[in-house]
């Protein structure tokens, strides 16, 4: 067996030396966009089922959702949907093989991250 030091390397990166990258960081955030979308579509789906349901169920429904704690789920909803999108757009050029060095594609992500909150903050606006 090769005599080799092994006692002043590091096994892995750990938390001190590793530095995330903002491409697996925006890669991160699109899979947990996509799953917390799950959580404001199964309100608006409590809602309407609600709204089917009768009035005194839908009076309790409608308090939620238009209460403090529905309306943080429906704006963050509201972000994690323009988010996944713009997300989304960016791994379709990534497809084509298009701005896949380094620079190009942390620009990209900046433009998502930035991309997504003046969107939302504009279709909130607007809506």
């Amino acid at each position: 067996m090769a005599d080799v030091n092994r006692g002043n390397r590091p096994l892995s990166p750990h938390l001190q030396i590793y530095r995330p990258q903002l491409t697996s960081m925006t890669s991160i955030l699109t899979r947990i966009t996509g799953n917390a979308l799950i959580v404001g579509m199964l309100l608006c789906v409590w809602w309407l089922l609600a709204a089917a349901t009768g009035p005194d169920y839908f009076a309790v429904a409608d308090a939620v959702v238009n209460g403090w704690f529905g309306n943080l789920v429906m704006f963050l909803s509201l972000w994690a949907l323009w988010y996944h999108t713009l997300a989304g757009v960016r791994h379709l050029i990534w497809d084509q093989a298009v701005g896949l060095d380094l620079d190009t594609a942390e620009k990209l992500g900046y433009a998502v991250i930035g991309g997504s909150v003046i969107l939302t903050i504009l279709t909130v606006f607007i809506i």
